[in-house]
């Protein structure tokens, strides 16, 4: 998980945990765990329901700090009004459908509720719940309506639920909300805040592979470092997020939906299927330009001669096809690693390849033995349609998602229609 290093290295800043009455409470104990270790004051709120789950000396002992679910306790320190004021950040998980609805209504009838309400500081609920309860349109209306006010409400995780059941509902990992508070601790800097609240995003990341048997295949070194960056960062900023992942081996970003692919062809299929309705589609794969002409069912066998020339077909240009299509409104972002050759520099070679993709916006990085890919950090220089050409220098490849962010950001402010055709 790809976390900002200026969070981790930065003063105390003050947390509110609050934790919602459902049985994924004991994994809030993780959370609180992993928020207290990384320096942040942490005062735990629960609701009543909540201390059903997990009981007050619990929370208490953790955060070594008072815990209480009512408004009466300390009441000459207004604790109503002065727990939200304080906090830098107030997390709560679980984010039961109850404490949706009330947070949503704008009700104040116990201490989370009132922090909800009294506070200005930025607001990440992670939703646990059954499928049926997640889905319901109740639910869904007031998921839209945090979201609209500046909340950064995560989609939950699927998998195994109470009982038997299995779906969308279940909590994020606790490792992945914390990456989450991490970045909205660490802020994203004075232009962007909540700018894509509302906003529906695909990214893709990692490489494809080619196979070439059941055992081989052609790929590359992509290691999905970089998408998954642009996936945490829309999503501290509030976004939407469908992360197409091909071959990735990191954990997933809490509250992304996320589609695993392995070849060319299946990310295309999942990329053109995920932005009808997008926003932004970037694409920070990297997508095989080539495949085998044929895939063998079984091992290729070594021989004692030289091996058989393998034939090579080539892959959709997925970008190219996006940005071909109508698309007022949504902004294409590709990524190009180049290295400079006899015929141009990377920046040349950059700019021939914008103009031959017909995409909004290119992120070019020179790439080679130790750059680019792999490693945590990058530097770039993004090409703009309209001839602009921004710089984003050596920094934590968080840091250069941010500055794709601002610039899509950017052209969604200066179009006439913001919604994709």
């Amino acid at each position: 998980m790809t976390t900002p290093a200026s969070a981790q290295a930065s003063q105390a800043l003050r947390v509110v945990l609050g934790v919602a009455g459902g049985i994924a409470a004991y994994k809030a104990v993780e959370l609180l765990r992993l928020l207290t270790e990384s320096g942040h004051d942490v005062r735990v709120v629960p609701t009543r329901s909540a201390l059903e789950f997990v009981g007050a000396p619990t929370w208490a002992a953790l955060s070594g700090r008072p815990v209480t679910a009512e408004v009466w306790g300390d009441v000459h320190e207004v604790p109503h009004v002065r727990v939200g004021q304080q906090a830098d950040l107030v997390v709560v998980a679980p984010a039961t459908a109850d404490l949706l609805a009330r947070a949503a209504a704008g009700l104040a009838d116990d201490l989370l509720t009132s922090t909800l309400l009294t506070t200005r500081a930025p607001v990440l609920l992670a939703p646990a719940m059954h499928t049926e309860m997640w889905q319901h349109p109740a639910t869904q209306a007031n998921v839209a309506t945090l979201r609209k006010r500046g909340a950064v409400v995560l989609d939950p995780a699927v998998g195994r639920l109470t009982g038997a059941d299995s779906g969308p509902g279940r909590l994020p990992e606790p490792q992945a909300i914390f990456a989450a508070c991490l970045r909205l601790l660490a802020g994203p800097g004075p232009a962007a805040g909540t700018d894509l609240v509302g906003r529906h995003v695909v990214v893709s990341a990692g490489g494809t592979r080619e196979h070439l048997d059941p055992v081989r295949f052609l790929g590359n070194r992509s290691s999905g470092r970089q998408g998954y960056a642009l996936a945490e960062t829309a999503l501290a900023r509030g976004a939407r997020v469908t992360l197409v992942a091909a071959n990735v081996a990191l954990p997933d970003p809490a509250g992304a939906a996320v589609v695993r692919v392995v070849s060319a062809q299946q990310l295309r299929a999942a990329v053109l299927e995920a932005a009808a309705d997008a926003d932004a589609v970037v694409m920070a794969a990297a997508v095989a330009d080539f495949r085998p002409a044929e895939q063998r069912d079984t091992k290729i066998k070594k021989s004692a001669g030289d091996p058989a020339p393998v034939a090579l077909v080539r892959n959709p240009d997925v970008l190219a096809e996006l940005a071909a299509r109508p698309h007022d409104g949504q902004v294409v972002v590709g990524f190009a690693a180049e290295t400079g050759d006899e015929t141009g520099d990377v920046l040349s070679h950059g700019r021939a390849k914008l103009a031959a993709k017909g995409a909004d916006l290119l992120v070019v990085n020179e790439v080679g033995h130790d750059r680019g890919f792999e490693g945590p950090d990058n530097a770039a220089v993004v090409l703009g349609a309209d001839g602009t050409e921004v710089d984003v220098p050596h920094g934590p490849k968080e840091a250069l998602a941010d500055a794709v962010w601002d610039l899509v950001a950017a052209r969604w402010r200066t179009e006439p229609s913001a919604s994709p055709g």
